[in-house]
């Protein structure tokens, strides 16, 4: 049964308690969709400030875990304050990122949402605990290059689901999925999103075996005991097969008529694994300066974000052509927020 187009839209002299409760109760497909963007934004960025305190060499700025130091659960006078602020602000971003996983989850329970969305933002939230507790044993094991690794990588799972969050969520749950690509192509797409992880293992091993330990107390038995020029040089090899499976599968969108936001979105991942790339070849030649670590590490999120975009684009949600459109993506969501303005 259609739901109709005529659901009723907030009064203007709601008090600002009530339009607050309007929107997390209530949530368009579009308002859901600025939830989710900013989970994805705090995402990308909180990788981009953990960057920061590796190359600032604040790691350890804060000595234990879930405590700053043993006696203080913030920074406290007689150390280096600098250094102490970076990581303790980079600890507080967690909770940033925790509260737009939360708000993800309301607004798609309240909206009465598929499952494949709510699983969507409770892993992100479930993930970002787990991703808290690694960057504290991170920190017990004195940043160990492995364990700063493992602590790096689900930041990526991370942006991977809050991009396929994001990008879904304007599909209507009483649509029929329908693949706007051959199933091939989607299974290239997996292939080069797979080598992606590659590139991504890769580089944490880079700055593993490299200059940027996150703490200067940090000795070289806690980093990777390989060159890291070659290191590098096995990153790079990496990256290219990645780009070189993203071609193909570009060339394969245009080739087979997919549909142009498909391409277009495929195009803008070239163009910033390229850009990628770009800062990549600078910090090889630099000899790896500070500022150029977290450009990178962020570019990484980027693309990130954008393959997982455009494998989100293989399958759409179809609904019949006379249905009336959604207002919250679901049925059960707009029945429930028509009934509630309404009253």
């Amino acid at each position: 049964m259609a739901v109709s187009t005529t659901t009723p839209t907030p009064p203007r002299n709601r008090t600002l308690w009530q339009r607050f409760k309007d929107f997390f109760g209530y949530a368009t497909i579009q308002q859901q969709r600025a939830v989710a963007l900013v989970l994805l934004v705090c995402q990308i960025g909180i990788t981009i400030t953990g960057s920061t305190v590796r190359v600032t060499g604040s790691g350890l700025g804060c000595e234990t875990w879930p405590k700053c130091h043993p006696d203080s659960l913030v920074p406290v006078e007689g150390l280096p304050i600098v250094h102490q602020i970076i990581e303790f602000g980079n600890r507080l971003l967690t909770f940033v990122v925790s509260a737009a996983a939360i708000a993800a989850i309301v607004v798609v329970y309240k909206a009465r949402r598929r499952k494949e969305l709510k699983v969507y933002a409770w892993a992100s939230f479930i993930l970002v605990v787990v991703q808290a507790i690694i960057g504290g044993i991170s920190v017990l094991l004195n940043l160990r290059w492995w364990a700063v690794a493992l602590h790096f990588l689900p930041s990526m799972a991370l942006v991977w689901l809050a991009a396929m969050l994001y990008s879904r969520i304007k599909t209507p749950d009483d649509g029929t999925p329908t693949r706007q690509f051959p199933g091939r192509i989607q299974n290239l797409t997996l292939i080069a999103n797979i080598a992606l992880i590659v590139v991504l293992i890769t580089g944490t091993m880079v700055t593993g075996s490299g200059v940027h330990s996150g703490d200067a107390a940090i000795h070289m038995e806690s980093r990777l005991q390989v060159n890291t020029e070659y290191m590098a040089v096995a990153h790079a090899m990496c990256m290219y097969v990645y780009l070189a499976f993203t071609l193909v599968v570009v060339w394969m969108l245009y080739r087979h008529g997919a549909p142009s936001a498909t391409k277009k979105a495929g195009v803008v991942l070239i163009a910033i694994i390229l850009l990628q790339w770009v800062i990549g070849v600078i910090q090889f030649r630099l000899g790896i300066p500070r500022w150029t670590v977290p450009a990178h590490v962020g570019m990484s999120g980027v693309v990130t974000c954008f393959s997982a975009l455009l494998y989100a684009h293989g399958v759409t949600r179809v609904r019949k052509g006379d249905a009336n459109e959604l207002v919250t993506g679901s049925p059960a969501g707009d029945t429930r927020r028509a009934a509630h303005f309404a009253s």
